[in-house]
């Protein structure tokens, strides 16, 4: 595998994406997609829906293959990785938070946070998983179930559990998409000092304009194409 640890955590060249669609005919969801990211940057995707944000994040974390060009992330050139490889990779390297939580409703709060540490192979899980729910204001309530908790305090078991591996790289997806204002703001100042706690880089999806504006770059997404503001 080639590795190489210099220059951007993530290298993006001509990349594409072509899916099956109605009848089998392919359909183009991302076109010539290049970019870099730089090592602790906060980067802004922005675009309506269905315009391929979504897709974007899935092929820089290994979850979806592009059909097309070359994706390098961590040093590591991802688009010559087979499944297991990538499972590993992702383990090592990546933290997503998406929109709707994607907690494991039969396991409590700290049972989240602790698996996604077990993976990673942390010997004293449960207690580095205590310290990280202690970070996002949850000390009172490691041992409730997702369904007993509000969607902020799910958004902020989400984000323990993200940061918990300390990833190089955090794929955000809309991370106040089903969240009033107020805990939209408390998510984002969360995620943000995270962020700069760990030096972790940062993709953040978003239809907010403004949350995007709080990022170092904003990039904006439309039809498939990808181009810096």
């Amino acid at each position: 595998m080639t590795r190489n640890t210099n220059g951007p955590i993530i290298l993006l060249e001509h990349v594409s994406l072509t899916l099956p669609g109605p009848g089998k005919q392919p359909v183009s969801i991302l076109q010539d997609i290049s970019m870099q990211v730089q090592k602790g940057e906060a980067i802004g995707v922005v675009g309506p829906s269905g315009s391929g944000k979504t897709s974007l994040l899935m092929l820089i974390a290994g979850v979806e293959r592009a059909t097309g060009g070359k994706i390098r992330v961590a040093g590591e050139d991802i688009t010559q990785m087979d499944e297991d490889e990538l499972a590993a990779f992702r383990r090592r390297h990546v933290g997503v938070v998406f929109q709707n939580f994607h907690l494991i409703p039969t396991m409590t709060a700290l049972e989240n946070v602790s698996v996604a540490l077990e993976l990673a192979g942390c010997e004293d899980a449960e207690a580095e998983a205590v310290k990280h729910l202690e970070a996002v204001g949850l000390a009172a309530r490691t041992g409730h179930y997702p369904e007993q908790l509000s969607g902020g305090e799910q958004q902020r078991v989400a984000l323990a559990r993200a940061f918990a591996t300390k990833p190089a790289l955090l794929l955000a997806d809309e991370p106040t998409g089903n969240l009033d204002s107020d805990n939209g703001k408390h998510i984002i100042e969360l995620l943000f000092g995270l962020k700069e706690r760990y030096g972790t880089t940062l993709i953040l999806i978003t239809h907010d304009s403004a949350l995007a504006a709080q990022t170092s770059r904003q990039w904006q997404m439309k039809d498939g194409h990808l181009r810096e503001h």
